[in-house]
């Protein structure tokens, strides 16, 4: 028997998590267990600020998409193309792709915990936890989550300074 791997099904906006409830009906009721091993929407955590008030959200991670961990045969491949929702697998032309080693670990499919990414917005207060500028008070003035970085503006001696700080490196001034 093959060896079960990740690949990515293409979704109709908005049906991801239908067409994840959908597969999993499907494994149970044809007995998929052995090779269909998993079906993900791939989520992370944001905080969000909604009122004044820092939210725990979660948002998807690539609308539009759907992983399913399984062993690739005509049968399994027919339970997914087919699933309502489903427009079709991630590669060329009809042939599905794997997802590679590095992609997986990037996803964090290996492992089951969530990363909370905090959601800093231009022109709040932070504290500078680490280097020169440690328990310096800044005001963000651009943020790259992709990067996950920040430009702080900190004030030192009637001088205003930009420096750019790693998410890790500053915190929310209360």
């Amino acid at each position: 028997m093959a060896e079960a791997q990740w690949f990515v099904v293409h979704t109709y906006s908005g049906y991801e998590n239908n067409v994840k409830t959908s597969i999993e009906k499907t494994i149970v009721n044809r007995k998929l267990q052995d090779v269909i091993l998993d079906v993900r929407v791939p989520m992370q955590d944001t905080l969000e600020t909604k009122n004044g008030e820092r939210v725990l959200k979660k948002k998807m991670m690539f609308p539009g998409y759907v992983l399913v961990h399984m062993v690739m045969n005509d049968n399994t491949w027919y339970v997914v193309r087919n699933t309502r929702g489903v427009t079709g697998f991630v590669g060329p032309g009809s042939k599905p792709v794997p997802l590679t080693e590095q992609e997986i670990v990037s996803l964090g499919l290996l492992e089951s915990e969530t990363e909370v990414i905090p959601e800093f917005v231009e022109g709040e207060e932070v504290i500078i936890q680490s280097g020169n500028w440690r328990n310096s008070v800044g005001e963000i003035k651009a943020v790259n989550n992709s990067k996950r970085k920040v430009m702080v503006e900190v004030t030192m001696f009637n001088r205003a300074t930009l420096t750019e700080f790693s998410f890790d490196e500053v915190i929310l001034k209360k």
